[in-house]
């Protein structure tokens, strides 16, 4: 198989078995994992990421919105699917065909997905989200019990199959007290809000709450689900004392010096003539810019791999281009691998790196990889599949 090698992204299938597994210690035996595949699997691909799941025994997936579960049900997916986000009432034929389960997060939603469902003539699975403190979406549950009796009127619209409830936890990664304390008011809330609706005779299959973080620092959180998503993709979180396991980034970004060439002092390089050389110096172009997703904020701070060493970025970052600083680096040569993120003998750059220089956090830089990036999977030291979406649209 072969792929354009201007840059590409490395998903490594392995790292993400290894990832499954040690996650699975982490959640008590009759908890099963839903695998977060939103935002085209935060930008690992779909199609083979919930795929491979599959193989390592998942079941149960969540999606954002229609369209990915559609797109997951077309790559031959069979495993329920759970539509966090929302989904337009009209859409209840699509929901129904496809086997797709939808959350239900107000009695005004739920109303027009009844009816929706009625004039159809189908019948759509539902779960119910409590917004427990996330501010979100989802019936108000708290300690004046609002939710219940609105709950309660949906659960007896008809057409509409409850057979689920869950929460999100908005702060399980802050490790404060105050962030302590917050996630324990969410879990109570839920829990409260739950038992209240099983004495008015309302009960689940299904229950869940932790996401990545509730999973690593809440252990002592039992129940039918754990939505597990970023941790999936090796990408590390703030932990609790004792908490932290070991995972291994599924994705790698590499790319290829296109040009090498000298420049003398005073001359300027990118736009704005950003950088001026103080020296004479050897440059490295490669082609990677920020139309790749590799953000203008990375100028100055930012560093690539050459031949096993780093190799600073210079001047602006261009739409598709940008420059290194390969000066001390002997040997470089167009054709040259650069790994943009990975690593390389003892040298190493993560998302989370460059997302401290970007001053936001790694979900965002792995879901900003663009599709013009094609996506390479790896399994066992091959490569057993190739995504490349601008040539297939």
């Amino acid at each position: 198989m072969d792929f354009l090698k201007r840059t590409w992204a490395e998903i490594d299938l392995d790292h993400l078995a290894f990832n499954v597994k040690q996650i699975q210690k982490c959640l008590p035996k009759d908890t099963r994992m839903m695998g977060v595949v939103k935002a085209d699997a935060y930008g690992h691909g779909d199609r083979y990421i919930a795929k491979e799941m599959e193989n390592l025994g998942l079941q149960n997936f969540g999606v954002s919105n229609l369209e990915e579960a559609l797109s997951l049900r077309e790559s031959g997916v069979e495993s329920d699917i759970l539509i966090l986000g929302v989904t337009p009432a009209s859409a209840v034929q699509k929901l129904s065909d496809y086997h797709i389960t939808q959350t239900v997060y107000s009695l005004e939603y739920a109303q027009k997905l009844s009816d929706a469902a009625v004039r159809t003539g189908v019948r759509v699975d539902c779960h119910i989200k409590l917004d427990t403190g996330m501010g979100r979406i989802g019936f108000h549950a708290g300690d004046d019990y609002i939710a219940t009796e609105q709950i309660i009127s949906a659960y007896r619209l008809p057409n509409l199959d409850f057979t689920g409830i869950f929460s999100h936890f908005s702060s399980s990664d802050d490790i404060s007290n105050e962030g302590i304390a917050y996630t324990k008011k969410q879990k109570e809330h839920f829990d409260q809000t739950v038992a209240a609706l099983e004495q008015k005779g309302l009960y689940f299959k299904v229950k869940h709450l932790q996401n990545s973080a509730g999973v690593l620092n809440y252990r002592s959180c039992h129940y039918d689900l754990a939505r597990v998503g970023i941790i999936l993709y090796g990408l590390p979180l703030d932990t609790l004392p004792d908490c932290d396991i070991p995972l291994k980034p599924v994705m790698s970004i590499r790319s290829a010096v296109s040009m090498i060439k000298t420049v003398q002092k005073g001359d300027c390089i990118s736009y704005s003539r950003r950088f001026t050389a103080d020296k004479e110096m050897r440059l490295a172009t490669v082609p990677i810019g920020y139309a790749d997703g590799y953000l203008r904020a990375f100028a100055d701070k930012g560093r690539m791999i050459v031949r096993g060493q780093y190799a600073k970025i210079v001047g602006s970052i261009c739409m598709d281009q940008l420059m290194l600083d390969v000066t001390d680096i002997p040997g470089v040569q167009a054709g040259d691998v650069v790994t943009v993120v990975g690593s390389e003998g003892s040298c190493q750059v993560t998302l989370g790196e460059l997302a401290g220089i970007a001053g936001t956090i790694h979900y965002e830089l792995a879901c900003l990889v663009s599709r013009r990036v094609p996506r390479i999977y790896q399994k066992g030291g091959k490569t057993v599949g190739i995504v490349d979406y601008i040539v297939e649209e």
